[in-house]
């Protein structure tokens, strides 16, 4: 299957997904608490098992690594080329009734983001893109190219996270920076905003896990942005217990 069948069967999950937990979501749902003490709902299940069947149907030969699968006390080993599905990323902004929440679906391969979706489920966007190949937004049958932006004159917009930043270590970090504004935003939206060049840079210095990340990154590079180490290295995929060191999203470097 070519990256771009790969990118088509990850998009139609995606979207599939985000009509389980639109539904769900119009319903009502219950709240409970993974062993790291973070939140998870029938949601998040739902659309995990709805895209891994999907992706095990069509390409079993690729393994997937899903969030609550390994929640759930499942291992895996990276291989060679593996899937990385976030059925629900930002489930607190979900559970707390915010929009800010997302569908990843990522495919790896020798350790890099290859490609990816982001869906939003509350607003219908859908974000695609192959890594060197170019990124685009989706609205109803409308897709359009998305594209990083160089700094404006006024200076950085910044975005952070809504639950999870660290306030003096950001502000450290932006000392000397021409900062026109800092938003907040949850999810993998982040990176999205980037991707479609309404934002300039993403610091992030909380922890996350890796299919917190592949299917954004994959948008962000795609449209021509950034995803790097503070050491200045590429994110990579595949690590020991599938955990991020922090990292920096910009957006075109100038």
């Amino acid at each position: 299957m070519t990256d771009a069948a790969l990118l088509e069967l990850a998009s139609g999950l995606a979207l599939r997904a985000a009509e389980v937990i639109l539904a769900i979501r119009a319903r009502g749902f219950e709240v409970s608490r993974k062993a790291d003490r973070s939140v998870v709902t029938e949601a998040d299940h739902a659309a995990e098992a709805l895209i891994v069947a999907g992706l095990r149907a069509a390409v079993p030969e690729i393994p997937v690594i899903a969030e609550e699968a390994v929640a759930g006390g499942a291992t895996f080993v990276a291989s060679p080329a593996f899937w990385l599905v976030d059925p629900l990323d930002g489930t607190r902004e979900f559970t707390d009734g915010s929009d800010d929440f997302a569908v990843n679906i990522g495919l790896v391969r020798e350790g890099r983001i290859r490609l990816g979706v982001v869906g939003v489920p509350a607003t219908g966007e859908l974000f695609g893109g192959i890594v060197g190949v170019g990124a685009w937004k989706r609205l109803g049958r409308v897709e359009t190219p998305v594209h990083a932006r160089e700094v404006p004159a006024e200076g950085l917009t910044v975005l952070a996270s809504r639950h999870h930043g660290d306030t003096a270590r950001l502000d450290a970090f932006l000392a000397g920076r021409v900062v026109a504004k800092t938003v907040n935003f949850g999810s993998s939206l982040k990176f999205c905003r980037l991707a479609e060049g309404i934002a300039d840079l993403y610091p992030r210095f909380g922890r996350t896990m890796e299919w917190d990340t592949a299917a954004p990154q994959a948008v962000l590079e795609a449209a021509g942005g950034t995803v790097c180490t503070l050491d200045g290295s590429p994110l990579r995929y595949g690590k020991p217990g599938w955990e991020n060191p922090f990292f920096v999203c910009t957006g075109v470097v100038g």
